[in-house]
């Protein structure tokens, strides 16, 4: 550890017991249409929460405590004063990483409650994966007039974001001996569909046996590429570093639109459907077969997708 990052250190331990908000009041006394709501919204069906002697549920403490979009009144300076040491420092990036609360007597409708904070403890330098920085612990301390009923601590990660890793190669298909000859045809820019020698049923995706007549033995024939929307959903998540500097819309950091097609075989498959927004697929649309390839450091991978017909080259 550097000198630098041991003054740092010293600077923020200086905090530990100092406010980071002075006495606060709760906005609304404890009340029964709040606790309704917060039971139906976690489906908690307890008796002990409802009726003339009800109480509130124990994880509503910070609840009652909320100040809404205004806040509270009476921020102390000196949590803001440690972040910004923080950030000066170059740990300008944040993530809450836990919380615990201690419950010390139930909480009825029309308590009214106080609370303070203080910043209860700074840690010493810790490296994560997300990056190097101090974890900050605050404590709220919950009252019913003089009647201390609840704690509740908060605990962040200030941190310095650890330098971006090389991209990741994009993920492959898991290819095994049922489906080996379907990914060799893509790899030729074939889709291939599997069909029964017995009963001629195609199927899809590639089976070592017929649902139909249960034979064992197929041939493939090449599917046309036409087909249509059957059905779809929107993905949305959180950006993956194998997508996020692809030049296709098919692999866009999201979201993205992943279709049922149906085939003018008569199968359906599942990939991306590309060549118009996310919120213009529809059910029915027709698409066309195309081949994306992709390069990464493990090599290169050709995948279907289907292209909306008249969607953007």
């Amino acid at each position: 550890m550097s000198e630098v990052t041991d003054e740092l250190g010293a600077r923020l331990k200086v905090y530990e017991g100092r406010a980071s908000a002075v006495v606060g009041a709760g906005r609304d006394p404890v009340n029964g249409p709040m606790i309704r709501h917060w039971c139906e919204a976690l489906g908690d069906t307890n008796p002990a929460y409802s009726g003339p002697d009800a109480i509130a549920p124990p994880t509503m403490l910070q609840a009652w405590t909320m100040g809404g979009l205004s806040g509270h009144a009476g921020r102390s300076p000196a949590y803001d004063e440690l972040l910004a040491l923080l950030d000066e420092a170059g740990c300008t990036s944040v993530v809450a990483t836990d919380c615990e609360q201690e419950y010390l007597r139930p909480l009825r409708p029309g308590d009214e409650i106080t609370f303070d904070s203080v910043i209860e403890s700074v840690s010493d330098r810790k490296t994560t994966k997300l990056g190097t920085g101090y974890f900050v612990t605050t404590r709220m301390d919950v009252r019913v007039g003089p009647d201390l009923v609840g704690t509740h601590r908060f605990r962040i990660l200030k941190y310095a974001p650890a330098r971006k890793k090389p991209k990741a190669p994009r993920p492959r298909p898991v290819i095994n001996r049922d489906n080996a000859g379907f990914w060799e045809g893509v790899e030729r820019q074939q889709l291939l569909v599997q069909r029964c020698t017995g009963c001629a049923t195609l199927r899809f995706p590639w089976l070592p046996g017929c649902n139909a007549c249960g034979g064992l033995d197929w041939d493939t024939v090449e599917a046309s590429g036409e087909g249509t929307v059957y059905s779809y959903v929107v993905m949305h998540h959180p950006p993956f570093a194998a997508f996020t500097e692809s030049d296709h819309a098919a692999d866009a950091a999201g979201p993205y639109a992943v279709g049922l097609i149906e085939l003018a075989e008569g199968v359906r498959m599942i990939s991306n459907v590309v060549g118009v927004p996310y919120d213009k697929v529809r059910i029915g649309l027709p698409v066309r077969l195309e081949f994306q390839r992709y390069e990464d450091a493990d090599g290169a991978l050709v995948l279907p997708v289907f292209r909306v017909h008249g969607g953007e080259a």
